[in-house]
């Protein structure tokens, strides 16, 4: 009887472990930060919320959770899958995609298609970027996920795969619908997605002119801060009755990369200072930093009783990190390692951790893992080695 209550203590004790160390693994990758809020200071708008586009760390929020139309800045996740369609392979920028009655229906922004028209994607995504065009961005769903709902379906179980939980898409370009929901910070997730992966689309949404048709149809960036904002790189602005007016803008200085969400504004105006306010604090409070691993890094570790003497080493951490501006040289790259592996050692098992630390103060750490696998010596395998050896031996 007292040995099955020690077992029972010991597999509890082992619970309460698994579950403070799953909690450590979901808080050890965040910056210690504390986002600022409409305390701080306050922007113009009903919802907002700044992040750095490389950690995704909050720099600033307010009422960030609240579900809220979100008008064109749906076509953000309507770039992400045609993008993601293109990496794959079943699209190209040359196809031509047509225009169907139900996409020449669409109001709002337009470039005003004509059912039968067909126009190359290239130039469907320009429209898209730079106009906003309501029917180019449902030919293109059309074109994608082979007719609309079924690309919103496609939409909503993107969204739910990045963590989007406040998120319901009901059509590909944002005109008002009852349930097309979502909020400020699930638009910076789908934001930075797009971003992180798939850069060409700053290509599209930096032009400020061009057009369409041999000249026909003339082409004008509805984000203006690309006028008046240094290093602005994007994304996408929206407004419809119930959505207010809203942008999710991005920009780079110096390395630094951040996502600058505003919805609900009451004019274009506010929307854009409200933008330029989120990413001007976070351009004067933090900075970027490259997070160079020690020079004496080893690139293996030996292991001990394996089919091979070394293992390959993956270290997973970023190359940047974020800072507190003025604080980036006290940045530090710190490496642990055991001297040696027991085998067997299995491709991406965490062997050794890598702590960026701001001089004693560690502000994240990332696992070092094994890139190969190494089994564990066995007499068969040290036979079949044998048998391997007096064969060339002997020749």
């Amino acid at each position: 009887m007292k040995k099955r209550a020690v077992t029972l203590l010991l597999c509890l004790a082992l619970a309460v472990l698994s579950v403070l160390r799953a909690y450590a693994d979901d808080t050890v990758a965040g910056q210690e930060i504390t986002p600022a809020g409409p305390g701080a200071f306050d922007v113009p708008c009903a919802a907002a919320i700044l992040i750095d586009e490389d950690s995704g760390t909050v720099l600033y929020e307010k009422n960030a959770d609240e579900a809220r139309h979100i008008a064109s800045i749906t076509k953000v996740m309507t770039l992400l899958l045609t993008f993601e369609a293109l990496e794959a392979g079943k699209i190209s920028l040359e196809d031509y995609v047509p225009v169907s009655e139900h996409a020449y229906s669409m109001g709002g922004s337009q470039i005003w298609l004509e059912p039968g028209e067909q126009m190359t994607l290239n130039d469907m995504l320009k429209a898209i970027c730079i106009s906003s065009a309501n029917d180019a961005a449902v030919a293109v769903a059309e074109f994608v996920g082979g007719s609309e709902p079924a690309f919103v379906d496609m939409m909503n179980q993107r969204a739910a795969q990045l963590g989007m939980t406040a998120t319901h898409f009901e059509n590909a370009c944002g005109l008002d619908a009852e349930t097309h929901l979502s909020t400020a910070r699930d638009v910076a997730t789908m934001s930075r997605e797009m971003l992180l992966h798939h850069t060409e689309v700053r290509d599209y949404c930096s032009i400020w002119m061009d057009s369409l048709r041999d000249g026909a149809t003339q082409l004008v960036n509805t984000n203006k801060l690309l006028k008046s904002y240094s290093g602005i790189t994007g994304l996408k602005t929206g407004t419809t009755s119930k959505a207010g007016v809203c942008i999710t803008a991005s920009a780079e200085r110096n390395g630094l990369r951040l996502i600058a969400v505003v919805l609900g504004s009451a004019s274009g105006k506010e929307r854009f200072a409200a933008a330029t306010a989120l990413l001007d604090y976070g351009f004067a409070n933090y900075e970027s930093v490259a997070a160079q691993l020690p020079e004496n890094a080893p690139e293996s570790l030996p292991v001990l009783r394996g089919t091979a003497g070394a293992v390959a080493l993956q270290y997973d951490a970023p190359q940047r990190c974020l800072m507190p501006k003025g604080q980036g040289s006290a940045l530090t790259v710190e490496v642990q390692l055991p001297e040696n592996l027991p085998a067997p050692v299995a491709a991406g098992d965490a062997v050794g951790t890598i702590r960026l630390m701001n001089g004693d103060s560690e502000l994240q750490w990332f696992s070092v893992t094994a890139a190969q696998d190494v089994e564990a010596l066995s007499f068969g395998y040290c036979l079949a080695e044998l048998a391997r050896s007096l064969v060339l031996y002997g020749e």
